[in-house]
């Protein structure tokens, strides 16, 4: 039997880290084997492939290695973790995929589809998230949520025009592909936004 695959995406602010541990709860409760895992990063190798992308540093990344770091990292990931967990019959939650490298390496860093969906042959084979859950916030909510952290990372520190053309993107996969791709807008209670969750989570198991 093989596990689902399912991927939590979206912009900075919009709460994935709160959301993927409630869809792994939910699953669970439920009397699945879960494993959460986020990208990049979710072993040892991505996690610091991970380091190096996200770090600030007086030498920038440019954009097409900051994409070869994403799949490298995301090679290793497959490989080591979300392959041989979905060949146990176990369910994979992660933080960002696919979705997010066409949204920020692809629209936000301005590099090609097409270079991207090469390298995402290669790399995954075809493998593709069998649901994927895209939360989304007003993009003036995401700025106020990110100005309120102590620390940002490389990626947080981007300016608004970068995460519009982010947001952008994501909105667009979204509405090509609507059985996928479900859409959960998180700037209200969390009661409510975690309600819309489950309720995609039952539709789906």
């Amino acid at each position: 039997m093989t596990g689902k695959f399912i991927t939590l995406e979206g912009i900075e602010g919009v709460g994935k880290s709160t959301h993927l541990q409630f869809v792994a709860s939910w699953l669970r409760e439920r009397g699945y084997s879960v494993v959460v895992t986020r990208e990049p990063g979710g072993t040892p190798v991505a996690e610091q492939i991970r380091s190096v992308l996200l770090e600030e540093s007086t030498d920038e990344i440019p954009p097409l290695a900051e994409l070869l770091l994403m799949f490298a990292a995301r090679a290793a990931h497959l490989e080591t973790l979300i392959r041989p967990a979905l060949s146990r019959g176990e369910w994979v939650v992660c933080d960002r995929f696919i979705d997010a490298t066409y949204a920020y390496q692809g629209a936000g860093r301005g590099l090609s589809s097409e270079v991207i969906e090469a390298l995402a042959e290669i790399v995954q084979q075809g493998l593709r998230p069998d649901l994927t859950i895209l939360l989304d916030v007003p993009l003036a909510v995401s700025l106020q949520r990110r100005a309120a952290w102590d620390q940002r990372d490389r990626f947080e520190r981007e300016q608004d025009p970068f995460f519009a053309r982010v947001q952008a993107a994501y909105r667009d996969i979204a509405a090509r592909e609507p059985e996928r791709v479900r859409t959960v807008v998180t700037d209200r209670p969390i009661e409510e936004v975690q309600a819309d969750i489950a309720g995609i989570m039952s539709n789906y198991v």
